[in-house]
This record gives structure tokens, C-alpha cells and sequence, in this order.
């Protein structure tokens, strides 16, 4: 792993100012990768430092943003896909922004679906990349910085952790739901 992280650094220190748009590149071609959204963010942070990292991680999911704003919307078939996953993980079930926002911030939630509940909130693409940015923010600082640390916890540390995001995502719903029904 050593040899393995030096030579990272090694890449990164020859690749100079092209590093941070190959990394911004490998963003957007995350998903083809099968690369989850927190490796890349933890990556970020390992590659370039807390700073940097954020700001690269958040440049790189925002143009993720963009892009599936633009794959549901051209194309009808990954469109059909995304309701279907969506139809099998969040079935009957409406999910706000905060909620939405929430999601963002827990491991492994699928980047699609969540931009997909996104794009049917919103009225327009302005509307859509500002709500989209702005749930990206924390994410993208989150994961760069302690992203490694929440790797290295303990199992029952990390069930603690995604179990107080699933009671807040619980109570949003609920919160949700009382908006939503008339009194």
C-alpha cells in the first residue's frame, strides 16, 4: 500500500497543473468505473490535501450534476432506469430536498437517484444545479477530510453513524409529511 500511495504522489507531482483536471475528469467518469462517490472524495483529500481536495471534489460533483441533469433529460432510456431504481429503493414514498440533502451525505446512496428525485423537484436547470450545489457542499468537505478517519472506524462506530443519519432522514419525512397533509 505504501509503494502504491508513493506512487500516486510521484504521479501527481509529475502531472503538475494537468493533476487537478485529470482528477476532475475521473469524476465525471466515476460512475463508468464503478468507483463510489467517498472513494473519490477520500482520494481528493489524499491527493491534494484538505483544501484543494474539497474544492476538486466539489468542482468534480457538481459537473456530475450537471451531467446527469442532461442524461435524464436527453435520454429517455437512462431516464427509465433511474425511475426504476428509484421505484425499488424509495417505493410510494415522497422525499423532500433536506432529505435529499441527507442522502448526500451518507455512503454508498446512489448519485443518480438523488439527482433524479432532484430533477423532478425542480422547475429548471438554474433551480436544479443551485439545490444540487448546494447539497454538495458538505459531502465534498465531509468525505475530503474525514473520509479516511470514517474508513478506519471501528464497524460499530460506522452503524452508530449511519444510524443517527437514517433517524434524521426519518424525522425529514415525517416533518415532510405534516406539510404536506392538510390539519
Amino acid at each position: 500500500m505504501n509503494q502504491f500511495e508513493h506512487s500516486l504522489e510521484l504521479f501527481i507531482e509529475s502531472a503538475g497543473w494537468l493533476a487537478p483536471v485529470l482528477f476532475v475528469i475521473l469524476h465525471l467518469i466515476r460512475p463508468l468505473l464503478f468507483i463510489p462517490v467517498i472513494v473519490m472524495c477520500i482520494l481528493g483529500g489524499v491527493l491534494f490535501g484538505f483544501f484543494e481536495g474539497a474544492l476538486l471534489n466539489f468542482i468534480g460533483l457538481s459537473l456530475m450534476s450537471l451531467v446527469s441533469y442532461l442524461l435524464v433529460n436527453k435520454f429517455p432510456r437512462f431516464r427509465k432506469g433511474i425511475t426504476r431504481l428509484k421505484d425499488k429503493m424509495f417505493k410510494d414514498r415522497t422525499i423532500s430536498v433536506s432529505q435529499v440533502m441527507v442522502l448526500r451525505i451518507m455512503p454508498f446512496v446512489h448519485f443518480h437517484l438523488l439527482s433524479f428525485y432532484l430533477i423532478e423537484m425542480t422547475k429548471s436547470i438554474k433551480e436544479y444545479m443551485y439545490l444540487s450545489v448546494i447539497g454538495l457542499i458538505m459531502p465534498a468537505i465531509m468525505y475530503t477530510a474525514f473520509g479516511e478517519a470514517i474508513t478506519k472506524l471501528p464497524w460499530y462506530v460506522t452503524g452508530v453513524i449511519a444510524i443517527i443519519l437514517i433517524i434524521i432522514f426519518r424525522y425529514l419525512e415525517k416533518l415532510n409529511k405534516t406539510k404536506v397533509e392538510p390539519t
